[in-house]
């Protein structure tokens, strides 16, 4: 579980976190692995996001590992013993931590709609931190951002996505948004929505 917390919201392999395990002294077989994270799960402790197979335009092949997340991101704060202090230094894994955390409220929102959370991330390195899809085709971009000097690149990484996709096979994105750690929601000239993770009320 620490080293699932020091991979959080990234899509490292199991040979990672394998890895990272036997570094500690600690060894570990594939099924022991394997029926840990299994219970794990069963038990509501981790909940990986999928990756998202859109139809595309373009022949880009799409990364399908699963993103790495915790029900609650303060199960990871708790297994690498961060304070708020120590965080407030350390916006690497701030950062981390904060998409966990809006992964979680998102699943919260998409499965009272019937939808689920994905992610997004080709062999071009265009990503989209969370997808949210419903059943019925319609599904929205996401992209997790704490403060406003990534807005630009956040945008840009969203549009570019929404153009990629085969809209004879799609239906287009209900919208796009950026998630922040700001204070005011408001919508951009591009049509972006940007909303603080503390609009995501019940």
């Amino acid at each position: 579980m620490e080293s699932y917390a020091r991979n959080l919201s990234t899509m490292a392999s199991n040979e990672t976190i394998m890895a990272d395990v036997r570094a500690t002294d600690q060894s570990i077989a594939v099924n022991t692995f394997s029926s840990y994270l299994s219970a794990l799960r069963r038990i509501f402790i981790i909940d990986d996001v999928p990756a998202w197979s859109p139809a595309l335009r373009s022949k880009t092949t799409i990364r399908t590992s699963s993103k790495r997340h915790f029900v609650d991101p303060s199960i990871a704060a708790a297994l690498m013993r961060i304070s708020p202090i120590r965080l407030q230094k350390d916006f690497n894994t701030f950062g981390f931590l904060f998409e966990d955390l809006c992964a979680r409220n998102l699943r919260v929102y998409a499965q009272a709609n019937d939808g689920d959370v994905f992610h997004y991330h080709d062999k071009k390195d265009l990503e989209c931190d969370l997808v949210l899809a419903l059943r019925d085709g319609r599904w929205a971009a996401v992209e997790v951002k704490m403060g406003m000097l990534e807005e630009e690149d956040a945008a840009k990484n969203l549009l570019a996505l929404a153009a990629d996709i085969d809209e004879q096979r799609m239906l287009k994105p209900s919208f796009l948004m950026i998630l922040t750690g700001g204070q005011y929601a408001y919508r951009r000239e591009d049509g972006v929505y940007v909303v603080p993770v503390g609009c995501l009320k019940p």
